[in-house]
């Protein structure tokens, strides 16, 4: 059962919580709108459009910033309470510090559960509708494509490479496609140009060329062009850069194992997207611990110092979330330590800063 205590710091902690996002959203709503409304305007996008965006964005920007919402909602109102000693009151009557902590660990799990199924579940199709909205008409001309140096296994025993794919065009530069059987490769088809055909889906291969390897010689062929069907879709050609954004849990795994099993070089990006799902849930219960710690001492600057303090605190916490991110998606560093060192170095933090607040 939860005590009249548990209730009344429980409250303050939800209360706060959502009054911040309720607060922040409008405000990240009206800056997004101030900077993109020229595009939207030049390139009249539908009324209809633009609310499904700024919906997609609500979802997007809650989910992205929700660790530090949090962080700044628990000093705020703990700050409050030291103001007004009624910690020193807590803590007088007889109540240990660690159980003074359960209502804020209780909060935590509660945020932790929401951010879990925010993140899984919804946050992918409010990221899709962002994304698409975002290089269909504020980003014209970029790529949301990786169209370059594009090398995949396709399947068991078929590797293929693009130097450039062209995807309005429908057509890549220096094709190659090698077959092998066991540890042998068995023949290799290369052309200058490759060119996907909508009407009876087929690939145009020009300044084609097959070498058959034999054990007593190799067959080449070539041919100025060919038509010809391959095992392999268009997309293994254009793979979208957001596309693990917009996957919930189940489809993300069976991407990833797609992707595995046909040698993606984009596997570190899809993975740090994966655990950084799991990760971000858990910093809700570091967060609050830091935050308590921060803010529960009650300082001669009030409860402005504190927020400075939390404030520096969070802008660390996700410049290392963006550095340790980037380091795993541009080289072999491993996606799961990337995702999870932030928590880890602030847990630290966190057992540090509890232990001088405790005394």
């Amino acid at each position: 059962m939860l005590s009249i205590l548990d209730k009344y710091i429980l409250k303050r902690y939800l209360g706060t919580f959502l009054l911040l996002l309720l607060l922040f959203i409008p405000i990240g709503i009206t800056v997004n709108l101030a900077e993109k409304i020229d595009k939207i305007l030049a390139n009249e996008v539908p009324f209809i459009e633009v609310v499904k965006y700024y919906l997609d964005f609500t979802v997007y920007f809650a989910n992205l910033l929700f660790p530090l919402f949090l962080f700044l909602s628990v000093i705020w109102f703990t700050s409050k309470l030291a103001n007004n000693t009624e910690i020193i009151a807590f803590l007088s009557s007889g109540v240990s510090y660690y159980r003074f902590l359960r209502p804020y660990m209780i909060g935590a799990t509660l945020v932790c559960i929401g951010a879990f199924f925010l993140g899984m579940y919804i946050a992918p199709s409010a990221s899709k509708g962002f994304n698409d909205f975002t290089y269909e008409y504020l980003k014209k001309g970029k790529k949301a494509y990786e169209n370059t140096n594009v090398y995949r296994q396709i399947n068991e025993n078929d590797y293929l490479y693009v130097s450039y794919f062209n995807v309005n065009e429908k057509s890549g530069t220096n094709f190659t496609l090698e077959h092998f059987e066991g540890q042998k490769m068995t023949y290799k088809l290369s052309a200058n140009r490759i060119k996907f055909n909508d009407i009876d889906s087929t690939y145009s291969l020009n300044t084609y060329t097959k070498r058959i390897i034999g054990e007593d010689g190799d067959i080449i062929e070539r041919k100025a062009q060919l038509d010809t069907i391959f095992n392999f879709e268009l997309d293994d050609l254009t793979p979208v850069k957001y596309i693990a954004e917009t996957l919930n849990l189940p489809e993300l795994n069976k991407f990833i194992a797609r992707e595995k099993e046909k040698g993606s070089n984009l596997i570190n990006r899809y993975e740090v997207v994966r655990y950084k799902r799991w990760s971000l849930p858990v910093s809700a219960y570091i967060l609050t611990i830091i935050a308590v710690a921060v803010s529960s001492v009650k300082r001669r600057g009030g409860m402005g110092v504190n927020l400075a303090i939390g404030i520096a605190i969070g802008m660390v916490f996700i410049f290392f979330d963006k550095i340790f991110g980037t380091l795993a998606e541009q080289s072999d560093f491993s996606p799961f330590i990337a995702t999870w060192a932030p928590n880890i170095v602030f847990a630290i933090l966190a057992i540090y800063l509890l232990r001088n607040a405790k005394r």
